[in-house]
């Protein structure tokens, strides 16, 4: 489980679970294992409830997530969710031809821009949602495909269909199903962690494999951290292996000086700005 790394967010793994291959990927038991991990490394003041009891918390997850257990736990603390929603498990042909025409709105692009050829629309009272949370709201989101992309048996009319659950009241749905497709941004982060070492377990034993995952997820911190504090431009939203190739990989050099050390870096190397403008930063944030 990661955070978000939008304008405000770190892009941290905040917990992990090393599981066994023939796992399901919905179990809602290691779902909750994993929840009370990543709130556990959340500040204390960030999950303490309002006067209404609610915690500026919001849980996203892919349609793995959409069990009555874990958002049933995360609306138990006071919290958001906003799940991918297994469109098999509501009557959705139903659904759709009852909805009409006129009730689609168009969805937003990444820019936060209306998009054309996608819309989006709220089913909850289409939809029988008694075994989920209080206030829970299912939002459907119809699109054109791309050239070439397979259909589902849930698409209709050519329409890609897909769908979340989600217990924020109000907002634009719009905004709502723009909110809940940036937990895409994950996989950016799940594809820097193989690039940092997940993408093999090198043991034969579990545990030392679970300690494998550890050193990854340090590695990870060390990265996420290391572009919020010091790094600018290109580099705060590089993946490692660029950061490797540019500027972890640079030829430094310590030199003692008067009792102090100095890092030396090659006037010639083309990024050493980026390099000794993330050091001083460092530095300024190390005396603060």
């Amino acid at each position: 489980m990661f955070c978000d790394h939008g304008d405000a967010g770190t892009g941290e793994p905040v917990a992990g679970l090393l599981r066994r291959g023939n796992a399901g990927s919905n179990t809602a038991a290691d779902h909750l294992t994993v929840l009370d991990e990543a709130l556990a490394q959340i500040p204390a003041h960030l999950r303490q409830p309002d006067t209404d009891g609610k915690v500026k918390v919001l849980v996203r997850t892919g349609a793995a997530g959409a069990t009555h257990a874990f958002t049933a736990r995360i609306a138990g603390l006071g919290m958001e969710f906003s799940v991918g929603a297994y469109l098999h498990h509501f009557d959705i042909h139903t659904i759709l031809a009852r909805i009409p025409t006129t009730a689609w709105t168009p969805a937003y692009n990444a820019g936060g821009n209306p998009r054309e050829g996608a819309w989006v629309v709220e089913v909850t009272g289409l939809a029988d949602l008694t075994t989920w949370p209080e206030g829970t709201r299912l939002v459907l989101r119809k699109e054109r495909p791309h050239p070439g992309a397979q259909l589902r048996i849930t698409d209709v009319d050519g329409h890609r269909i897909t769908g979340f659950l989600t217990n924020t009241a109000g907002r634009q749905l719009a905004d709502l199903e723009l909110r809940h497709r940036r937990h895409a941004r994950v996989e950016d982060r799940i594809r820097a962690g193989k690039d940092t070492g997940l993408r093999n377990l090198p043991f034969h034993d579990a545990a030392q494999n679970r300690v494998w995952l550890e050193v990854c997820a340090l590695a990870a911190d060390l990265i996420a951290w290391t572009q919020r504090l010091a790094l600018t431009g290109w580099a705060r939203v590089a993946e490692p292996k660029r950061l490797r190739l540019r500027l972890f990989g640079v030829a430094g050099r310590l030199v003692r000086t008067g009792r102090r050390l100095t890092l030396k870096i090659p006037a010639t190397w083309p990024w050493v700005g980026q390099v000794t403008g993330a050091n001083a930063r460092l530095a300024q944030w190390a005396s603060t």
